[in-house]
């Protein structure tokens, strides 16, 4: 274990739920840690872990559940906005492509490959160059790479 081996004897964490939100992950690691001789602390309650009476341990296992049900009514919350805004037909997961970006950039590049210069298509880098002209380049000023204009295509 790299703790062990680097000399590491006391964890500091925020608080206990910030060490684990499931119950039997937090009290399976103290305990892992309690065996290895490494002290664990939480900032908030400095005694939670250090104490090893019965009332403390209640009062620990006790935090820990609620700390628990707190996380699946966060996560049950959480899916429901999703599910209700996704029956709206809106996206709700992932980043935007392309096309929800900027959909005249899109459609440039779709039109540049369409019509053929000199009897063949225009090459991916070209069609970047062209962007670039008309001022569709990346947040740092660039051309956008071939693979960028590939799925800009596709979209």
């Amino acid at each position: 274990m790299r703790i062990a081996s680097n000399g590491v004897r006391t964890i500091i964490v925020e608080t206990a739920n910030r060490f684990a939100r499931d119950l039997i992950v937090q009290e399976t690691g103290y305990g892992i840690l309690k065996e290895r001789g490494i002290d664990l602390i939480a900032a908030d309650k400095p005694d939670a872990f250090l104490d090893d009476t019965p009332t403390a341990k209640l009062i620990r296992q006790v935090l820990g559940a609620v700390s628990e049900f707190e996380k699946a009514m966060v996560v049950s919350k959480l899916k429901g906005a999703r599910d209700r805004k996704r029956a709206t037909g809106v996206k709700v997961e992932g980043r935007k492509n392309y096309a929800e970006i900027n959909p005249e950039m899109v459609a440039l590049a779709k039109k540049l490959r369409r019509y053929k210069v000199q009897g063949r298509k225009r090459t991916l880098r070209e069609i970047a160059g062209e962007l670039a002209q008309a001022e569709f380049v990346t947040d740092t000023g660039k051309p956008y790479a071939a693979a960028a204009i590939a799925r800009m295509i596709e979209a």
